[in-house]
């Protein structure tokens, strides 16, 4: 991995072998022979490697520190306004992320591009599920979306969920959880908003402009911030 390109953020960017790349690489080999259609077949290997990577906050920290050094995925890590995401790892089938949710963090209703699995590593977040639509578009009757399960999604618990459940989160602040999003299954995903009635479409990154990929970029200082932040609640060693 060598890079001295500046990134969107303006960091300069520089060579970087992390020590643990060897182990991680390992820990997550199963993933990338797995049948992403399959969350049943999924569950329990994300789960083996969420839980396994979880007790070593010196590997987490280490992965974090050197994603600030790989253009490939610092370009990656994104800051809203309620939630930052670090890509800690990526190959062609998955994605290995950090997500911070932010005070006051909230999300409208919305299924994905992708399946994923998640490890809550600390705090909770409540976690409404509505059910699984393949053919969601934007003409869904948003005003008779209810949920058919709200879950707690406290410290050390886990779930994967498929691409095509309608779910949302409401978050307490620095709830932080540690997710393997795998690949892409389609170019765009749906979002509802049950006050105003309205449903829309959202697209990936590959489909974004310039000034939506430069608002969301993740800064060096914020950057800085979650690492200290996440040291502090013992996520990691920095």
């Amino acid at each position: 991995m060598t890079n001295n390109k500046e990134n969107p953020a303006g960091a300069i960017l520089l060579p970087t072998n992390p020590k643990y790349l060897t182990a991680i690489d390992n820990l997550l080999a199963p993933l990338r022979d797995a049948n992403w259609a399959a969350i049943d077949d999924i569950s329990p290997l994300a789960e083996v490697a969420l839980r396994s990577l979880a007790k070593q906050p010196a590997m987490i920290g280490d992965l974090f520190a050197s994603a600030a050094h790989d253009q490939s995925l610092f370009t990656l890590c994104e800051h809203y306004d309620l939630l930052d995401k670090i890509v800690l790892y990526r190959c062609p089938q998955f994605r290995l992320r950090l997500h911070v949710f932010l005070p006051g963090y909230f999300d409208r209703p919305h299924n994905h591009r992708w399946s994923y699995s998640s490890l809550i590593l600390c705090g909770q977040y409540r976690h409404s599920l509505y059910g699984c639509d393949d053919n969601l578009t934007t003409e869904v009757d948003v005003a008779s979306l209810t949920p058919v399960m709200i879950r707690n999604e406290q410290t050390g618990m886990s779930y994967t969920l498929h691409h095509s459940m309608i779910h949302s989160v409401v978050a307490q602040p620095y709830t932080v959880s540690l997710v393997i999003r795998g690949p892409s299954m389609k170019d765009r995903f749906v979002v509802m908003d049950r006050v105003e009635k309205t449903a829309w479409w959202q697209y990936g990154s590959a489909n974004e402009s310039k000034e939506e990929r430069t608002a969301k970029a993740m800064s060096l200082d914020r950057f800085k911030f979650l690492e200290a932040k996440l040291a502090e609640l013992s996520i990691l060693e920095a």
